[in-house]
């Protein structure tokens, strides 16, 4: 089937309409020589999939758009020989229809939407599975594009395709694992080639590296394995990265390529709102679970302005897109509800400040990062702790007592910090404050806590720092 296989195929060309976005001669030229010439350089992975449906035309169009550089395509052959844009063989994952892509017509796929709306949010637009050459017409004269063969038996066509683009040898990165097959071929192209090192390979870098002009580790690997992929002295990119922290851990390691899910927050360092953006029914650019999955990303409720913490387990809600605040003094007020039921005493709610970096911060597990939280329980308790890195119980600050929450009625905080003072209040009904001097603390990132396991949600809206 290789030999017949084209960028463009046998499919219809008219049978979805192109969402690429801003037509190329509108977009800044990047070349490859540009891009390994800056330390750290970012990809965006997938498109950037926490911020915009993964591999969409709309996802590679708006990461551009926001600066990136690079973007990231994985590509599947459908039996009538259309080169598409998708991570998985199969796509039920991203649409709900259970299909192989190598066994079904482009005409097929035609019908098909990705949604992402679990992850980013209820108003995320649902979008077609794009042609790759559409992708290609729109990008490959401005940008970098790490390509990849995700089934593995489309090289010559692949290559063919990208052969056809002026200058392509500047645009375009042979991507593959490090123990896969086709590298040689597209080396004698001419082509740059990228192998990332995956957990079926053992890290077995000496055998595989010289291979490639780029290397590739996933984040989760150690900082040893990291360290000596990086002793090989070729450019090493780190996927996926989601976070700052996880950005500024693996650069101070010597990895010098960002394939990031989360572009536009990633690549800056400044708090991109003061607000939140609930109502908007997408999430916010830096705003995570704190694990990395739709199954544990809070509900966005743009009906009602707010999220809810209702996953069952105890979790935290990261509001990167607010941070860091860099203030000295500030304030970060907040509303709170529990609108089914209100837990027994000892489930507890509320927000966690201070801490130096975004990684979560979660009351009910050890600390991996310092800082403090600020809890409300079932009696109208008002406790505030601090908690060292390591550390599962915090030390009490201080507390006082407000009226007791009732179901479905909104109660508002605001936290007070200066340099050596804390103060928290709650201002709905009598108002009720504490005051704990304290100056340990002073990172700029906090997220929103539901500390307790059940099924009782916690809703939170109108969080806003000044």
């Amino acid at each position: 089937m290789a030999a017949v296989l084209t960028g463009c195929g046998s499919g219809p060309s008219n049978s979805r309409p192109s969402t690429s976005g801003a037509p190329a001669a509108a977009q800044q030229m990047h070349t490859l020589t540009e891009l390994m010439s800056t330390a750290p350089f970012y990809i965006a992975h997938r498109g950037s999939g926490d911020n915009w449906t993964e591999h969409t035309a709309g996802a590679y169009s708006h990461a551009i758009q926001s600066g990136a550089k690079a973007i990231e395509v994985s590509v599947s052959a459908t039996s009538d020989g259309v080169l598409v844009c998708h991570h998985d063989s199969n796509t039920e994952r991203m649409t709900g229809r259970n299909l192989q892509i190598g066994e079904v017509t482009y005409e097929d796929l035609g019908v098909l939407r990705n949604d992402s709306r679990a992850w980013i949010g209820p108003q995320t637009p649902r979008e077609p599975i794009p042609r790759l050459k559409d992708v290609l017409d729109a990008h490959a004269a401005t940008s970098v594009i790490f390509i990849e063969d995700k089934q593995g038996g489309n090289t010559k066509a692949l290559l063919d395709l990208m052969d056809s683009y002026p200058d392509s040898k500047e645009h375009f990165v042979w991507k593959q694992t490090a123990g896969g097959k086709h590298y040689a071929e597209a080396k004698a192209r001419g082509y740059k080639t990228w192998g990332y090192f995956v957990d079926n390979l053992g890290n077995r870098f000496a055998d595989f590296a010289d291979r490639f002009d780029y290397l590739g580790i996933y984040h989760g690997a150690t900082d040893n394995e990291i360290k000596a992929l990086v002793a090989f002295g070729k450019p090493v990119i780190c996927w996926e990265i989601h976070t700052r922290w996880m950005r500024d851990r693996v650069t101070a390691l010597g990895v010098t390529g960002l394939m990031s899910s989360n572009y536009p927050y990633v690549s800056g360092k400044a708090a991109m709102s003061q607000r939140d953006s609930f109502s908007s029914g997408v999430r916010a650019a830096g705003d995570l679970p704190w694990i990395l999955v739709p199954t544990y990303q809070p509900t966005l409720q743009p009906e009602f302005s707010s999220v809810s913490l209702n996953n069952e387990a105890s979790s935290t809600y990261t509001l990167g897109s607010m941070g860091p605040v860099i203030r000295d003094t500030y304030s970060l007020a907040f509303d709170m509800r529990w609108p089914m039921a209100v837990p027994d005493r000892s489930g507890t709610a509320g927000i966690a400040f201070g801490q130096a970096d975004d990684q979560p911060y979660r009351p009910t597990a050890k600390a991996t990062v310092g800082g403090y939280h600020l809890t409300l329980d079932a009696a109208g308790t008002m406790r505030l702790f601090s908690r060292g890195v390591g550390a599962l119980e915090g030390e009490l600050l201080g507390e006082t007592r407000s009226d007791a929450p009732k179901v479905g009625a909104w109660m508002r905080f605001r936290v007070d910090v200066t340099p050596r003072t804390i103060t928290f209040t709650r201002l709905d009904g009598a108002v009720a404050s504490g005051v704990a001097n304290n100056s340990t603390y002073r990172g700029g990132y906090f997220g929103l806590n539901k500390n307790y396991q059940g099924k009782q949600p916690v809703e939170f809206r109108q969080v806003e720092v000044s």
